[in-house]
């Protein structure tokens, strides 16, 4: 019996431990929003806020940070300043958004998504400190961090300090891809000289955009990244533990965030992204599209990770989500994707090999929208390539030399 005992009690103290590791590994990533709130309170006590923010600045109780900090007699909120989709996030996109009050508290909000991308000296009159709380999907022409470039900014210039409540990449820490955007491209969708995938968190942005020189000669703001705790670079987002929200409303769901980098580069041509269905990025098509044809196209080119089935669809309007949509009421001939290996699948790859495959099968149908694809691609040069028949291997290949001078820049601003 004694022997029993001895071989026993090890084996039950080793598989405790082990269980007892892998639930401390696995616990719920807590947002820097959620930090701030139960340890750094210091930080705004007694100061007239300015939160830069939307519907997703959500506490791991599914309370809105904004609500939260409305009810404490310890802060003032001054102002809310509301990116691309509103500050409660139902705009749907690109849809022009007016100043006026927030319904919940009655708060003045100003549209940073419209006239003014950058808070103005007036509405900070009030202002001791700003606070970033928004929800980031991952690739650079994802409005939001547009709006973080002219907060840090307006932060630098007006002289006032500017707070980043970090939240999770959803799409990984560690994936980085894409064309560097060239000045000659810079714009809304398009803010700084970063790829199309960053791998990021929006407090890693907000540090590369304020230390590295990016926001304008001798520009640089007050700035504090709230961390968030328990969350590494190989996570998507569900493996956080935090319940999903739809950052914007074409983004429903993680595997439509994973698809976004490459599929996104589909505006900026005469095909459809999808807008107009309930899958938006994961659908697209023509109606000069042979779905048989284009789906063997992609098999030659190898596409890792993913696999395609055909889909016929007819876009429609849809409140808060798709307006106007490419091939409004007309059938739809495509492909819906799913990806069945986040690992080995890259978004932005697959979006090159998809515009080139299709380009090569339908030369005299498909067009660009020159100016809008070379704002998404941040680098006219993709466009011209693809035009010139280069393979997608070729065109690829063209923006690594410069993808590896980035690499390098951003591990100095990496916080986990």
């Amino acid at each position: 019996m004694k022997i029993w005992l001895y071989i026993l009690v090890p084996f039950l103290l080793a598989s405790t431990l082990y269980s007892a590791q892998k639930k401390s590994t696995e616990r719920k990533t807590v947002p820097g929003a959620d930090v701030l709130l139960s340890r750094q309170m210091d930080l705004i006590k007694g100061k007239r806020l300015g939160i830069v923010t939307n519907h997703s600045a959500l506490l791991s109780d599914g309370t809105h940070l904004v609500d939260t900090l409305f009810h404490r007699k310890d802060v003032k909120i001054s102002a809310l300043f509301g990116p691309e989709h509103g500050i409660r996030g139902d705009a749907p996109d690109g849809a022009t958004i007016s100043h006026g009050k927030d319904d919940k508290t009655g708060i003045e909000v100003y549209s940073l998504y419209g006239k003014v991308n950058k808070p103005t000296k007036e509405m900070l009159k009030d202002v001791d400190v700003l606070v970033y709380d928004i929800q980031d999907v991952g690739a650079r022409f994802y409005t939001f961090i547009s709006t973080l470039f002219y907060t840090v900014q307006a932060a630098a210039e007006n002289n006032i300090p500017v707070i980043v409540l970090d939240r999770p990449n959803p799409i990984t820490g560690i994936k980085v891809d894409g064309p560097i955007r060239k000045e000659d491209v810079s714009s809304f969708v398009g803010i700084a000289p970063i790829p199309i995938m960053h791998g990021l968190t929006i407090g890693e942005l907000a540090t590369l955009f304020n230390e590295s020189g990016m926001l304008g000669k001798n520009l640089k703001a007050k700035l504090t990244v709230v961390k968030m705790e328990n969350w590494k670079r190989d996570y998507y987002y569900d493996k956080t533990g935090l319940k999903w929200l739809k950052p914007s409303p074409n983004i429903p769901d993680l595997e439509t965030a994973i698809v976004y980098p490459g599929m996104c580069l589909i505006e900026g041509t005469n095909v459809s992204e999808g807008r107009g269905t309930q899958a938006p990025f994961l659908t697209f098509g023509a109606p000069y599209i042979n779905s048989n044809e284009l789906k063997s196209e992609l098999q030659k080119l190898g596409i890792k990770g993913a696999e395609f089935e055909n889909a016929v669809y007819t876009p429609v309007e849809i409140p808060n989500m798709a307006s106007q949509p490419k091939f409004q009421g007309e059938s739809v001939n495509g492909l819906k994707i799913k990806v069945t290996d986040r690992k080995a699948f890259e978004p932005v790859e697959f979006g090159i090999k998809l515009i080139y495959a299709i380009h090569k099968l339908y030369p005299e149908k498909f067009k660009f929208s020159d100016s809008r694809f070379d704002r998404l691609s941040g680098d006219k040069s993709v466009r011209e390539n693809i035009l010139a028949n280069k393979t997608a291997s070729e065109i690829i290949k063209g923006w690594q030399k410069e993808l590896n001078t980035f690499k390098k820049l951003r591990k100095k601003y990496l916080l986990y």
